[in-house]
């Protein structure tokens, strides 16, 4: 069975009010979200001829299709084309000024996006120059987006190269216009977070946030790693976790130190289906961990990539298991929670943003 099977081709349109409920997301990744059009018109640009479509509709059926491997490793495989138009000041000012526009039109009202600059140098770019166009397309997004978005970035090591403590210095350069923290992503398969180490303890020394891939495609022993070895303040994906849970709901040692320590969970529903995390929306391990407790933030991980954005994710946790708005609020005040932000900034988004647009939901507004 091939894994598209579980995923509908055409999801149905997200509920009027599940698209107006304030979101935040905390696990995006730029160079994943991408409009089609968008791909074509910067490959024509810069002279990239291996897409494998020139039709939009087209190319995002290819890239859903593409991503439905079951493997991450393949999954990966589908960012080739995406960061091959992404290297020049203009396409990556413009693809994050869109990512942000699109997000908000989403409703959601903070986002964390990542992406690893070391993956846009080919035309001649300095890392310095990379996250500045990023940021100032973000800003440029927010203005678009008339105020309703913040967006702060991630920026990202990857785990099958050495430049991490170099991407982790930057990100302390840059932390006070637009970096909110640091990321190591890529294939976790022979790629250990603690290989890595170096970056983590800069980033501690210079107390800067920071979060992990693990427990995506290996098991809970890539959580320990990244938690107890590393330091991580969230872990991207992590459901893993549930290898450290017994049958029964018995929580072991690792799982109940990330759940006792509030250790957000970046879960990306669609993205563990197409990388064989997971097997089906229905039996997806977020609902277990919600009732055990666990720190639980809702993603996309990569709307392009995935075909999904915040509402579609949304909307396939209420088709699965029944959730409502009082659930997603859960969700979207542990993101904010769990953010990046200063206390003041986060409680701010909860008590005017987040709670006051769920309550409105609730009357019926």
């Amino acid at each position: 069975m091939h894994l598209s099977d579980n995923l509908p081709a055409a999801a149905p349109a997200p509920a009027d009010w599940i698209v107006r409920a304030p979101k935040a997301v905390l696990h995006d990744h730029l160079d994943g979200g991408l409009r089609p059009a968008t791909i074509i018109e910067l490959a024509r640009d810069c002279g990239y001829t291996g897409l494998p479509t020139q039709d939009p509709a087209e190319l995002a059926v290819w890239f859903r299709d593409a991503a439905d491997s079951g493997s991450l490793e393949r999954y990966l495989e589908t960012f080739a084309h995406t960061c091959a138009v992404m290297q020049t000041r203009e396409a990556l000012f413009r693809v994050a000024a869109e990512c942000a526009e699109d997000l908000a039109a989403d409703g959601v009202v903070y986002a964390e996006v990542r992406y690893a600059p070391e993956q846009h140098l080919a035309a001649g770019l300095t890392l310095d120059e990379v996250v500045e166009a990023v940021n100032d397309g973000f800003r440029e997004g927010e203005r678009r987006a008339g105020g309703r978005i913040t967006v702060g970035t991630l920026l990202t090591g990857m785990r099958h190269t050495d430049r991490s403590l170099e991407i982790a210095e930057l990100t302390v350069a840059h932390r006070e216009r637009g970096v909110a923290g640091f990321d190591i992503a890529g294939g976790e398969i022979g790629n250990p977070p603690a290989r890595h180490l170096p970056a983590f303890q800069h980033l501690k020394r210079h107390n800067c946030h920071f979060t992990i891939h693990a427990g995506e495609a290996v098991g809970a022993e890539s959580i320990h790693e990244a938690v107890q070895v590393c330091g991580a303040e969230r872990i991207g994906h992590g459901v893993r976790i549930t290898d450290d849970i017994a049958e029964d709901g018995t929580l072991g040692h690792l799982a109940a130190y990330v759940r006792d320590n509030r250790i957000a969970l970046e879960v990306c529903p669609t993205s563990n289906l197409q990388t064989g995390a997971a097997k089906d929306y229905a039996t997806h391990p977020i609902d277990q961990l919600r009732r055990l407790g666990f720190r639980i933030t809702l993603n996309t991980d990569n709307r392009l990539v995935s075909g999904t954005t915040m509402s579609r994710e949304f909307q396939h946790m209420a088709d699965a298991f029944g959730y409502g708005p009082e659930v997603f609020e859960e969700f979207t005040v542990a993101a904010v929670e769990a953010a990046f932000l200063p206390l003041p900034e986060r409680r701010r988004l909860i008590d005017e943003v987040i709670r006051p647009g769920y309550a409105a939901l609730a009357a019926g507004r």
